[in-house]
């Protein structure tokens, strides 16, 4: 027999009603039943306020599913499903005690700083798409600071974003993105650091406990295999310059050469020293190459084979393999819920470049008007807010400026916009929690304000 849920007086309590049985004490309600009565009344608020019909409500629900359709196409196959794996085996190759050595708490700040500070001229990833790289860093020991500078600076200092913003913008706007985005990752590092010292004590004590395992392959091994990784994500991911001529054109024209090159060493290296069964390497090679050949102009395609193939030959397997898999499917089911249900807000706020949603874009392009600080201000927060593919911030910024938006909002957007965005926040607060996010998103903030304001006032004098 079911006890009976209405026994204890549960229900009468949280009315602050004395239970039936004679003399017993009034219990007080809980926070946590507050809080759920709160739940409840905002979902019945929200459903009975919906405004239905609204041609404003109904475009921004549109918006909302076309970010996430635009994002799912654009960034999920090519950027995001090559980055868990990445994410995978930083956790199950690389030991803790090796990580700790180079980004721990104890380790030369000159070069845990120096390399996640320069991460992004390499990765050129947008803010999603860092965060498996960042939350594998982290878990495997990197200390809070240069686990944030590498936050940041990842999809913060994009070198092919950096030269289109000088040439589309001007020279003065994009060498100080270049020089202030290099500088902040390590003062956001240092700054977050300094701020949770004391969180990070014990947490750095367990993590120098850990002892170093015997290496399973020579180091040489371990950084072509990871740079045979990176190099398939950075080529398959690189972006039209728009440029007839020059260096990133000469790359962009010969991308997925130089991605099947990457990919082809991948998988001998995935098969020699990992010990992948060489017959489905071979099956999946064959599955990618025809693929690519039948639709050279559906690309997705192609890596999406060449991911499954992957799942296919370590899933279930014993060792590294197995442990490489089990990893990578962790990251996944920690990260992508979050995205996209971060973009899918952000579509319904803020909408895709170009196209209306719920928040008027004329509010923000007058908001952003002019060098004041309160236009500063409100540039970096918006930045922070949205969610920017890479390289679509320079068109975005191209289309403000024509609208009177000053030099020193715009810097701010490009130094806020690009590292942070409201789906990148979600996903960061699952890692570190809310305190440390909100700590993070607001040094981004007043720090992108603060120069932004002092360049905007440099520039107009």
């Amino acid at each position: 027999m079911k006890p009976d849920p209405y026994a204890n007086g549960r229900i009468s309590a949280f009315f602050e009603m004395p239970t039936p049985s004679a003399g017993s004490p009034i219990v007080q309600p809980t926070s946590t039943e507050w809080r759920r009565l709160l739940l409840f009344a905002a979902v019945f608020a929200g459903l009975y306020f919906l405004p239905l019909g609204t041609p404003r409500f109904e475009n921004a629900v549109d918006e909302s599913l076309h970010l996430a359709h635009d994002y799912a196409r654009e960034h999920v196959v090519l950027c995001l499903l090559p980055v868990f794996w990445i994410a995978g085996a930083i956790a199950a190759f690389v030991s803790q005690a090796s990580v700790i050595r180079y980004l721990g708490p104890k380790a030369n700040r000159t070069i845990a700083y120096g390399v996640a500070s320069v991460s992004g001229t390499v990765l050129a990833v947008c803010s999603c798409t860092v965060l498996p790289l960042f939350a594998g860093i982290y878990r495997m020991g990197a200390g809070l600071g240069p686990a944030s500078a590498f936050l940041y600076s990842g999809p913060a200092i994009n070198v092919l974003a950096i030269v289109l913003t000088a040439k589309i913008l001007g020279v003065e706007l994009g060498l100080a993105r270049a020089i202030a985005a290099v500088l902040f990752s390590v003062v956001l590092g240092l700054l977050m650091a300094a701020l949770f010292r004391r969180d990070q004590r014990d947490r750095d004590a367990r993590m120098a406990e850990i002892p170093e395992p015997p290496a399973t392959r020579p180091l040489w091994q371990t950084a072509l295999f990871f740079t045979a990784m990176v190099a398939v994500l950075v080529f398959a991911n690189w972006a039209n310059p728009r440029q007839p001529d020059g260096f990133f054109a000469a790359v962009f024209a010969q991308k997925w050469p130089l991605t099947a090159t990457a990919g082809i060493a991948f998988a001998g290296m995935a098969w020699r020293w990992i010990g992948l069964p060489g017959i489905r390497i071979l099956l999946t090679i064959v599955a990618v190459a025809t693929a690519a050949f039948a639709l050279p102009d559906v690309p997705e395609l192609a890596m999406l084979l060449a991911v499954v193939g992957l799942a296919f030959s370590t899933a279930g397997r014993d060792g590294e393999a197995g442990e490489w898999f089990d990893q990578t499917w962790s990251y996944a089911k920690l990260i992508f819920p979050l995205l996209i249900g971060g973009v899918l807000v952000a579509g319904f706020l803020l909408g895709r470049p170009g196209h209306e949603a719920l928040i008027p874009s004329d509010w923000i392009a007058a908001a952003v008007g002019g060098n004041s600080l309160l236009a500063t201000l409100f540039a970096a927060v918006s930045g922070a807010l949205m969610y920017f593919a890479t390289l679509t911030e320079v068109p975005i910024l191209q289309g403000l400026i024509g609208n009177g938006m000053g030099k020193g909002p715009a810097l701010a957007l490009l130094l806020a916009g690009p590292a942070l965005s409201l789906p990148s926040m979600l996903v960061i607060a699952s890692i570190l929690g809310w305190k440390k996010t909100l700590t993070f998103a607001l040094l981004v903030v007043s720090l992108a304000t603060a120069t932004g304001w002092v360049f905007g006032i440099v520039a107009t004098n």
